[in-house]
């Protein structure tokens, strides 16, 4: 009789455990309250505020002049909204309920679960990476060799990001670079350096690095056309687009997983079918707190 509570626990748990985004897994929840506006309507949003602070104080060397001077303190708080992922509902007849357990729980709704794992990852790395190429979000184009119409990667473009990085003054430590398959298979045709690096054998110790960058490997990176300009979310690839390899400093990401419900409607409001209608809403984001301390190689 309680079913619909306990699948909902287990959705939940399997949302939580079956991280497929291990580029994320360094980056700290926020910790921010999230507010609804607008609940149950059409136009519900869920956004959190966040306080930012840019504030630097000015450092003296070998100061001999007193009273020291005065520098005001400044901040600013900014608002993100968190995206939303909902699933369409499942049938599922009261035959398929009676007598469920937690393999058929997981049977029934793992599709759901790999649909709102699938599509949120997709859109964080997407929000994650900049949008074109500008001083402090670097967007360069691959230089390797030309294999069908698409230039491949190699080690001196991941140098010329990093350098691109250091002229920022991006801290070396938490850069992460999650390639594409396409650029993570363009490191392992060169096996003389790259073969036998991109691997890390030893269970529990960090990705591979290269260039200074946390290597990762994501199937699902944005789309940038042929001049480096990346496209919207969802579309579809035309004839010269081809996937970027993205890369960040963890601590210029936000991060928050906010609430996950669940929607039932039991057999006992549907005679004729005598069928259970479920589906989840999801909420989730990841994107930079500013325009900066991420690039892209396409």
């Amino acid at each position: 009789m309680n079913f619909p509570e306990i699948w909902v626990k287990r959705v939940i748990q399997n949302i939580t455990n079956q991280s497929v985004a291990p580029w994320l897994d360094g980056i700290p929840e926020l910790d921010a309250d999230v507010t609804v506006l607008e609940e149950g309507s059409a136009s519900e949003v869920t956004v959190i505020n966040i306080p930012r602070a840019n504030f630097n104080p000015d450092v003296l060397v070998n100061n001999s002049v007193y009273p020291i001077p005065v520098q005001a303190y400044t901040d600013d708080t900014i608002v993100l909204s968190i995206d939303k992922y909902q699933t369409k509902a499942t049938s599922v007849s009261d035959d398929q309920i009676i007598g469920s357990a937690y393999d058929k729980i997981d049977a029934t709704t793992r599709s759901h679960v790999r649909a709102i794992l699938t599509k949120k990852f997709k859109k964080a790395i997407h929000s994650i990476s900049p949008t074109s190429d500008a001083p402090a979000t670097p967007v360069i184009a691959a230089t390797g060799a030309i294999v069908g119409g698409v230039a491949t990667l190699v080690y001196d473009d991941l140098v010329n990001l990093k350098d691109r990085f250091d002229a920022d003054e991006v801290d070396p430590s938490g850069r992460h670079i999650v390639l594409s398959t396409k650029h993570w298979n363009d490191l392992l045709k060169d096996r003389e350096r790259f073969g036998d690096k991109l691997i890390n054998h030893n269970t529990g110790m960090p990705a591979p690095m290269i260039a200074g960058f946390m290597l990762h490997q994501y199937n699902g990176n944005p789309l940038f056309t042929s001049v480096g300009v990346k496209k919207a979310f969802g579309a579809v690839k035309a004839a010269g687009d081809r996937e970027g390899s993205v890369a960040f400093w963890e601590g210029g990401i936000a991060k928050k997983t906010g609430m996950t419900k669940q929607y039932f409607t039991p057999a006992s409001l549907d005679t004729a079918n005598q069928a259970n209608l479920l589906n989840y809403r999801h909420y989730f984001m990841a994107l930079p707190f500013e325009s900066r301390f991420i690039g892209a190689i396409y």
